[in-house]
């Protein structure tokens, strides 16, 4: 159901939840450039690198179903406010890790870090679909993670700059830059990020933020099972699982196939990476528009078949090119996100925030996908092991054609889910 507030106060939520979409996505991407930056300070192997992303991602399997929990007891503003403060700390830690020279404190300090993003999603995701019609929430959701790609966009060229600039971590760096001189460097970007995070925290506290009629559901093993009996949903967690472990794979990597095949250095490599999530920004915004034309599910359809289509072009040239067709899988990763979120949760109702958690869980596939592509990539080499995300896209393209028609009801399953019919949405 619907948010009832006036447009006003519907416009101001709107706005502050997009500026968090634009936060927690730089964040994110500043590890598609501490992966390379790690593996140089601790002298890492692709997979060891990876758990940079495990690390990470792994926080949503484990923080997801405990958010849902924080959400339906404190409601959906004091969730935002308090996954704020945990970012903060986690953001925080990275001084006493970078201090101690500590790999297993970075990837603690990253787990906390997400935990609080995770809170994030589970509260953020559904509150902007309840900011308006159904109709029109796979749209809005799309133009708030465009500006969430907008902070990924960005986070690459200002990251790259901060943490792999004058070439002090390449892998086959001169010997002479101690590690505690390369780890330094995250020092001062993470106090900075740590202290606008904590503001941010206590600006929300005091945003007159509306809550929904309809208090969330109370997670339990019941309301689990009811959520998951829904296909669209159940068949929704399965696509952002691939969809995630696909897009962060191929962030992750992409420092290392471009000084590979280029020739270039690591920090110059760090640029060609804005292009691949401003390709996302860019989609999202025009998703956004294209929506109110073309229903999201055929849509997603199309755009999974683009990102499969360009991650084979990739693989089978070479030089430039097949760095430019990986780079546009960016621009085909834009829809998805938000369109198999919103589609997913589309008719859950007072389940909406169990079956989010359930969807922010599925994003644990960040930390399984990088780390299989790590590992073939050790094996048979890092252009070889891009065929898993490849393998993504196409169940993906499977969801959009058929899992997007169930979430819809077009296939007419849903009256047998066991959903209450109160739950169905207008």
């Amino acid at each position: 159901m619907p948010i009832r507030a006036s447009q006003k106060a519907l416009r101001l939520g709107f706005i502050a939840l997009t500026g968090l979409f634009f936060a927690w996505g730089f964040i994110t991407c500043l590890n598609d450039i501490l992966v390379p930056h790690l593996r140089s300070v601790f002298h890492l192997n692709y997979a060891e690198s990876a758990l940079v992303q495990s690390a990470f991602f792994l926080a949503y399997f484990v923080s997801s179903l405990p958010s849902a929990s924080v959400v339906a007891r404190f409601g959906y503003k004091r969730g935002l406010v308090i996954g704020l403060a945990c970012m903060a700390l986690g953001a925080l830690l990275f001084v006493p890790a970078a201090s101690f020279v500590s790999f297993p404190m970075f990837l603690g300090a990253l787990f906390i870090l997400a935990s609080g993003i995770t809170l994030l999603q589970v509260a953020a995701n559904p509150y902007v679909t309840l900011l308006g019609p159904a109709d029109s929430a796979p749209a809005r959701l799309n133009l708030t993670q465009a500006f969430n790609s907008l902070g990924t966009t960005l986070a690459p060229l200002i990251g790259g700059s901060l943490l792999l600039g004058a070439g002090v971590v390449a892998v086959d760096s001169a010997a002479g830059t101690s590690a505690a001189a390369q780890a330094s460097t995250v020092i001062a970007p993470y106090a900075v990020i740590a202290a606008v995070l904590a503001a941010a925290a206590v600006l929300f506290l005091f945003l007159p933020l509306s809550e929904p009629d309809e208090r969330p559901e109370k997670l339990s093993l019941g309301s689990v099972k009811q959520s998951l009996a829904v296909p669209g949903l159940s068949l929704g967690v399965v696509g952002i699982f691939l969809y995630v472990g696909a897009e962060v794979a191929i962030g992750s990597f992409l420092v290392s196939l471009i000084t590979t095949t280029l020739g270039i250095d690591p920090a110059k490599a760090a640029h060609y990476v804005a292009f691949y999530w401003g390709g996302a920004m860019i989609g999202r915004f025009v998703g956004a528009w294209l929506m109110r034309y073309i229903p999201p599910a055929r849509m997603l359809t199309i755009f999974a078949a683009g990102a499969a289509a360009l991650v084979t072009i990739s693989l089978t040239t070479s030089g430039t090119f097949s760095v430019y067709a990986m780079l546009a899988v960016g621009l085909c990763n834009s829809i998805m996100f938000p369109t198999i979120f919103s589609l997913g949760i589309r008719r859950l109702g007072p389940l909406t925030s169990v079956g989010s958690s359930l969807m922010v869980i599925a994003i644990v596939g960040g930390a399984v996908v990088p780390l299989a592509v790590g590992t073939l990539a050790d094996h048979f080499g890092l252009r070889t092991a891009f065929v898993l995300p490849g393998l993504c896209y196409l169940y993906i393209l499977f969801y959009g054609y058929f899992g997007g028609r169930v979430a819809t009801g077009e296939l007419g399953v849903l009256a047998e889910s066991g959903v209450p019919a109160t739950s169905t949405a207008p």
